[in-house]
């Protein structure tokens, strides 16, 4: 699987992230003056993205399993590649809004869709390290981006079109391109896919169903399951953090070319150095993820990527020349990319049964989605190069992260002991003579909440 479905799936968030982004590198390549846009149009143009995207991300979520993702995840691709595509053709400010609009719409499903198309594939000791792979993408994107944004500004005024306009219509044929191809890759489940041997889908299956006894033809759909996660502590926590994470994580993505045009940079060069941060951020993510993976922890490997964030803001902040702030956004996007697979597998990892488990990632990356549009209003240019405003909030965002990582980890540790003192009165709604242990109605009823689940800290 990790050399079949996961690089499918990490062209996916590739492309995905790169056509929502990119918007910061055509900004840098002339959009803004080229459509005569004010800070204040940019941004809304921006958030606009947003709200359509959080709208798209539950329902996507709860649906995806009975369209099937070998349909849907294609589907998705190849819609927004076209999106893209239009958006390099428009001429006004109205006209952008509304291909970020149906951008939002089309993309919301996708990360959320991933998560939860993984973890029907792989154990949860297993799942950090394969999202970190994928997400990895969004880093590898923001190197990827800044190169292929300079080169790309070499064609200005190649049809009439500006440099800007050739970024969309190139990278959103690409998108458009692959995911026709992927209609012929992606298998519905591991027993639907082509790459695999019987063998290995039975074992794929076995081990699935050894961690998770609720895998099976009664966990269908319930509208408690979708309930039980808005109604779970942990989920709520959560969901803090992902809004947080997601601030920092959008405003570095959407606005690193800026800030670091801002420092005092052409905007060429700007472009092309806003590629090493990313690339320290998608190593750092991987190693993260792995720690995490190998030692079973999800708490201590997130506090001490957090920090690097924490050091990031703190130079930032504190520097007087150029090329310290530029050093300091190493940091800073090894620490906000870093965080990303840790709470997208600790999310997951805590959420059963399945319907539990969408809806739960669904809000986490809500959350994300919000703090997306907050940061679009972050970066208004007469607060450049230093941002210091901004710059100080993403700063406390990273301490509170912190704060409710360490919370979060003594609660699931509490509620461990918890479940494990009242198992008897917890079961016995479920025991019968042929079940003793409440056997899988009991598994499928409670999820998460199960005595025997233990949750991931």
């Amino acid at each position: 699987m990790d050399w079949t479905i996961l690089p499918i799936m990490t062209m996916f968030y590739l492309l995905s992230f790169l056509d929502r982004a990119n918007i910061g590198n055509a900004r840098v390549a002339g959009l803004q003056k080229g459509l005569g846009l004010t800070d204040r149009q940019y941004q809304i143009c921006v958030t606009a993205t947003y709200v359509p995207y959080i709208a798209a991300e539950l329902p996507s979520n709860l649906i995806l399993r009975k369209v099937g993702p070998n349909i849907a995840m294609p589907l998705i691709l190849t819609l927004w590649g076209i999106i893209v595509t239009l958006q390099g053709l428009v001429t006004s400010y109205h006209g952008l809004i509304v291909s970020r609009v149906f951008l939002g719409l089309v993309e919301g499903p996708m990360f959320p869709g991933i998560v939860l198309y993984l973890s029907g594939f792989y154990t949860r000791a297993e799942l950090s390290t394969r999202i970190a792979f994928f997400f990895s993408a969004a880093s590898l994107s923001g190197a990827f981006s800044g190169l292929l944004a300079a080169a790309i500004t070499n064609l200005h005024g190649v049809g009439g079109k500006p440099a800007w306009a050739w970024i969309f219509i190139l990278e959103g044929l690409f998108s458009v391109v692959i995911g026709v191809i992927a209609f012929f890759l992606v298998p519905a489940t591991p027993r639907h896919s082509k790459f695999l041997s019987d063998v290995q889908k039975d074992l794929i299956m076995n081990r699935l169903e050894k961690e998770r006894p609720f895998v099976n033809p009664l966990d269908d759909f319930r509208i408690k399951h979708v309930l039980k996660a808005f109604t779970s502590p942990h989920v709520v926590l959560m969901f803090i953090v992902f809004f947080v994470g997601g601030t920092n994580l959008f405003g570095l993505a959407l606005f690193s070319p800026s800030i670091i045009n801002q420092l005092g940079f052409s905007p060429n060069h700007s472009q092309l150095l806003s590629v090493g941060p990313f690339a320290a951020a998608f190593f750092v993510t991987l190693i993260v993820a792995r720690i995490s993976d190998r030692y079973q922890s999800r708490a201590i490997p997130l506090v001490c990527v957090c920090l690097l964030a924490v050091i990031g803001y703190s130079m930032y902040l504190g520097s007087h020349n150029k090329h310290t702030s530029y050093a300091a956004i190493y940091f800073m996007a090894s620490g906000i990319y870093g965080t990303v697979p840790v709470i997208s597998a600790w999310i997951s990892n805590n959420s059963e049964p399945y319907y539990t488990r969408a809806t739960a990632i669904a809000l986490g990356f809500m959350a994300t989605s919000f703090g997306g549009i907050l940061s679009t209003w972050r970066y208004p240019t007469k607060e450049g190069p230093k941002f210091r405003k901004t710059n100080i909030m993403n700063l406390s965002f990273m301490l509170i992260m912190i704060a409710l990582t360490i919370v979060n980890a003594l609660m699931l540790t509490y509620l461990n002991k918890k479940k494990q003192r009242t198992r008897q009165e917890i079961l016995a709604p479920y025991v019968t003579e042929k079940e003793p242990d409440g056997g899988v109605a009991a598994w499928v009823d409670l999820g998460d909440r199960h005595p025997d689940f233990r949750y991931a800290i």
